[in-house]
């Protein structure tokens, strides 16, 4: 009798009654629930989903990690929270495990069929009859239910059928593979459910430790002498919380040199504790292929370009294009910002302990050196062996003292490794032969190469990609300077041809960059298959050889802050498959690209330059005036992206012409002097990304490409001189990136998202539609004002204009006489009286103080008053609106208040006669609002708050033309506030939204004002300037 497997069953048993307890009596069993360390926005994210009932559907959430990553804990706990809430539900923890024993599948189903029909235990041995009863049920029934580690389609398809779910259940799946959930036979229905992601990414250093000391000295800190060695494990586990609770758990009560005993072993890659859960992701790859590619990437290819990565390893026979799409979905691999291959250490480890398990003691046998000591070793004792198809050596990384003898190698060292494919020997010293170097080569990494030229009995029929970045390497190839009809003439006359000659067939990735005493390039005629040219950052190159117009394939050329080469190769247009092209750092200042050409013969004949069979080459270039060789160049004309920055390109020296380039959707101006967007940008007729980012000069931007789908003006500068963003009215939607500095405190307008000038600038026919009189007294006054980041300004006193509101703020005792419906206190409740006339919007004023006039506090001998929040409620509607202005906080002088005059242009489908509204003001205090009438102490007090209505006058009118261009914007109140609103309906209206645009709503702290678990319904906001309705409305007056 398995008495392990009856105890477990019995506990399980046990586990189901006791919840189904707390499911009868509608309680939750939060008491039992574990401590999660970290997880405040997992546990909020999943609330919210789990809350949010817009859809007409079911809805499933996969929850994605690596093993240990913490899917299980925070599935359990979340059910643990609000299971209660349900009249039916269920957990079905550890299939993957338990679907490993005879009819695993089968008892689950009984399980899971059992705990949602609440009827009679049914017993069927024939799993397609579970399958129906239980999606039956499904069907029927509105339930919670979570499925805890699948990892197959039989599994899913076995707990959940395919005849689809009652609308408004929530299921939940974790799992490592995020293929599986939306292929199963449950999304082929008619009625698919509504499906979100949810990938857990590990914590952060602060949670990390937090966790880490909670098991190894049962409190959030280190003990005193632990700092350092616990700030070490907490880097080695990268967020992992399975492994920083094991290693927590193992070092409890040991001493520090026990620690750092523990820690030297860990170094060595002996197998981490997490090492088991990990490997079942490994174990359960499909094919051998993706094992290999894993184990490939595991060893060497962690932190390079995908596409470089791709490239080497499919010359390598290892399927990519399946391969890395599957250990993506797995979470074994993940791809970072600038399209890099990224792993999870642990993972990473997990990989490399896979390889040295094929020989521990002997690593000469294994198919793998990507250890430094083991590849110098093998090496040095010349034991390499045909198991071997990749070594990594970089003598940096190795500890010279602990080496003994000579450091010097021997290229006869690799002779015997014939299976030899990936090979990287960075700044060693190494001499003999290279005729010997393994001929199966693909990847050839030597940086810091010593010698001045490539050596010529180095074979390399079958490389794929060279990389001799940071050499001593003089030259590459031989060169011609001139375009190919005239370098044919001037081989037939002089006789001129290279003696070094050798075809590298294979080549496709070529890069020497940083070889700062590399003066020429060429034999590119050599380089029939060549894709990618990188010469970033050769400082001494002085010519690029005309016969690049050879490499047919080229898809791209690196030539940033090759500061010395005076032109591009003139032939650089004929290249038909370029689509990058980054010449960041060239200083292209002083010297224009133009879409031009001249045949080079002809320039000559017009020089009255004599060619005769004694001009030499050298001759030539000499008598070839320096304006030629700066001679504009055609750029190619198939190019995609295009990077020139830090160019040091002013507007006047700007290319006057892209017109070619109508194929360009990815344009870098980053760090250049222009002050305004280039004429020549804004005629790109498919350009979808525009970066100006800390370009510090740029004042204007206006009308950039309509198709521009992200667009980056985020600056460096404490002060940008930027002061206006001018859209075209048919603009598609784009990602807006700018930052904080940029919305300084006066006298500027990005186009749709704010405009602030001057009251004095304001026109009576705009201040008499917002119901607003007797305000001039304020045009010579000025007010002093902060916004975060963008330290303060003292100026005229402003009127702003963002979201559809409109505000003024300035000093003064009392309100506008105007402002008849008043209470006392930071809140006002009341009912929109009837009128023949429509409602056009409702004006609000609150007086702001300091409830401690003779403290100081601030910045320096000023005392600023941060602006609270406003919140509109209509009651009658269900409509809310959270606003946080633009400006941070005002200079507050002594016994003086704050007047913060605002009108909210509302219409009729959002305010209207005899709806129940509320208005509250809720203060800033410590980084969270609340109430100023809350028992925290204020650093804000608001004396009254009131009032007043703006109705049309029912009849036509010219201020229509006033406030239409006003109203045209888009993201306004009764415009598309898709991007702003919660999950749980209210409407965030600030300009954190489109600065932080990936940061969720809690982090935000507009959480408090919303719904229980309300986060964000749009991942982030595509800023559209204006309404498609109202697009062809154009400012009228300021």
């Amino acid at each position: 009798m398995d008495l392990n497997g009856s105890f477990r069953q019995e506990m399980e048993f046990i586990e189901e009654i006791v919840t189904d307890i707390y499911r009868r009596l509608h309680i939750s069993s939060r008491s039992h629930l574990p401590q999660l360390f970290g997880m405040d926005y997992s546990i909020k994210f999943v609330t919210s989903w789990l809350k949010d009932t817009s859809s007409h559907t079911a809805d499933v959430l996969t929850i994605l990690g690596i093993g240990g990553i913490g899917k299980t804990s925070l599935a359990k706990y979340v059910y643990g929270l609000y299971s209660h809430e349900f009249d039916t539900n269920n957990i079905i923890e550890d299939i993957s495990r338990r679907c490993e024993k005879t009819d695993g599948l089968l008892a689950l189903q009984k399980q899971l069929y059992n705990g949602i029909s609440k009827q009679s235990p049914i017993h069927v041995h024939d799993s397609s009859v579970y399958t129906s009863m239980i999606e039956n049920a499904l069907v029927y029934k509105k339930m919670f239910l979570v499925l805890d580690d699948i990892n197959s389609l039989d599994q899913l398809d076995a707990l959940l059928g395919s005849k689809g779910l009652h609308p408004g259940s929530k299921i939940i799946i974790t799992t490592k593979d995020a293929w599986l959930t939306e292929s199963c036979v449950l999304f082929k229905t008619n009625v698919k459910p509504k499906h979100t992601n949810h990938v857990l990414k590990g914590l952060y250093k602060t949670e990390s430790q937090k966790l880490l000391c909670y098991h190894a000295f049962m409190c959030n800190d280190p003990k005193v002498g632990y700092e350092e060695v616990s700030e070490k494990l907490v880097e080695y586990c990268e967020g992992h919380p399975r492994a920083l609770q094991l290693l927590g758990k193992n070092l409890h009560n040991r001493d520090v040199a026990y620690w750092e005993g523990y820690i030297e072993g860990l170094k060595k890659e002996n197998g981490s504790p997490i090492n088991n859960v990990l490997r079942m992701s490994f174990d359960t790859l499909p094919f051998k292929n993706h094992k290999d590619l894993f184990k490939h990437i595991a060893c060497f290819f962690v932190g390079m370009d995908r596409d470089v990565a791709e490239t080497i390893l499919k010359a390598c026979d290892i399927d990519t294009r399946s391969g890395i799409t599957d250990l993506i979905n797995r979470c074994l691999v993940s791809i970072g910002l600038n399209n890099e291959l990224m792993m999870h250490r642990l993972v990473q480890e997990m990989g490399r302990l896979v390889v040295r398990e094929e020989s521990s003691d002997k690593p000469w046998e294994r198919s793998r050196l990507w250890c430094h000591e083991d590849s110098f070793k093998v090496m040095k004792q010349k034991k390499g062996t045909e198991n071997v198809l990749g070594l990594a050596l970089d003598m940096r990384m190795l500890e010279k003292e602990k080496l003994h003898g000579s450091l010097e190698l021997k290229t006869d060292a690799l002779s015997k490794m014939d299976s030899l494919m990936l090979l990287q020997l960075n700044y060693v010293q190494i001499t003999g032969s290279y005729k010997n170097f393994p001929k199966e080569l693909r990847w050839l990494c030597m940086h810091g190469f010593p010698l001045k030229s490539i050596p010529s009995n180095l074979l390399m029929e079958n490389l794929v990609a060279l990389d001799m970045s940071y050499s001593n390497i003089e030259s590459f190839g031989s060169c011609y300077s001139y375009p190919r009809r005239l370098h044919k003439r001037l081989k037939l006359l002089t006789g001129w041809w290279s003696k070094d000659k050798r075809l590298l067939g294979s080549l496709k990735i070529l890069n020497l960059s940083f070889c700062e005493q590399l003066h020429s390039l060429g034999g590119f005629d050599h380089l029939p298959k060549l894709e990618r040219l990188i010469l970033r950052g050769c400082i001494g190159l002085l010519d690029v050889c005309e016969s690049i117009e050879q490499c047919f394939e080229l898809v791209l050329i690196d030539l940033s802050y090759c500061n010395k080469l005076e032109k591009l190769p003139r032939s650089l247009h004929m290249l038909k498959k370029v689509k990058t092209l980054l010449l960041n750092g060239y200083y292209l200042g002083e010297s224009q690209i133009k879409i031009r050409d001249m045949d080079s013969l002809g320039m000559l004949k017009a020089n009255n330059i004599g060619i005769n069979t004694i001009t030499s080459s050298s001759v030539i270039q000499e008598v070839i005036p320096r304006d030629l060789k700066l001679f504009a160049v055609a750029l190619p004309k198939y190019l995609v992206s295009l990077s020139l920055k830090n160019n040091n390109l002013s507007t006047e020296s700007f290319p006057v012409d892209f017109s070619c380039l109508s194929m360009l959707k990815e344009l870098y101006l980053d760090g250049n002097p222009i002050v305004c967007l280039p004429n020549c940008v804004r005629s790109l007729p498919r350009l979808e990304t525009l970066s100006m980012k800390d370009c510090n000069m740029l004042t204007t931007v206006e009308h950039p490409p309509h198709t521009l789908a992200c667009m980056n003006l985020s600056f460096d500068s404490n002060k940008p001189l930027l002061r206006r963003v001018v859209f075209d009215p048919e603009m598609s939607p784009l990602i807006f990136i700018i930052n904080w500095k940029m919305l300084t405190s006066s006298s500027f307008e990005i186009q749709g998202l704010i405009k602030s000038q001057p009251m004095s600038n304001v026109s009576e026919k705009v201040l008499r539609s917002l119901g607003w009189s007797k305000l001039n007294f304020l045009n010579a006054r000025f007010v002093k004002t902060d916004v975060f980041f963008g330290g303060s300004e003292e100026s005229e006193i402003q009127m702003y204009y963002e979201f559809g509101i409109f505000s003024i703020i300035y000093g003064h005792e009392e309100m506008p006489d105007w402002i008849m419906d008043r209470s006392t206190g930071p809140s006002t409740s009341f009912t929109i009286p009837s009128s023949p006339n429509n409602l056009t919007g409702l004006n609000f004023c609150y007086i702001l103080t300091s409830p401690f006039p003779d403290e100081r506090f601030g910045f320096g001998d000023d005392v600023y008053l941060r602006l609270p929040v406003i919140i509109i409620n209509n009651i009658t509607k269900k409509h809310t609106w959270i606003y946080e202005h633009n400006i941070d906080s005002v200079l507050y002088e002594g016994g003086k208040c704050l007047m913060f005059l605002s009108h909210w242009m509302f219409g009729m489908n959002d305010m209207e006669s005899g709806d129940h509204i509320t208005v509250s003001v809720m203060e800033l205090v410590g980084g969270a609002f609340f109430s100023s009438t809350a028992s925290k102490k204020p650093c804000h007090f608001t004396k009254e708050c009131g009032v007043s209505f703006v109705y049309d006058d029912g009849e036509e009118k010219e201020e229509e033309d006033v406030m239409g261009y006003y109203k045209s914007w888009n993201h306004i109140i009764g415009g598309d506030l898709t991007g702003f609103q919660s999950t749980t309906g209210e409407y965030i209206l600030s300009k954190r939204r489109i600065l932080l645009p990936y940061i969720d709503m809690y982090l935000l702290n507009f959480n408090q004002f919303c719904g229980e678990g309300a986060r964000f319904k749009d991942d982030q906001v595509h800023f559209k300037a204006f309404s498609q309705r109202r697009s062809d409305v154009q400012e009228v007056g300021p």
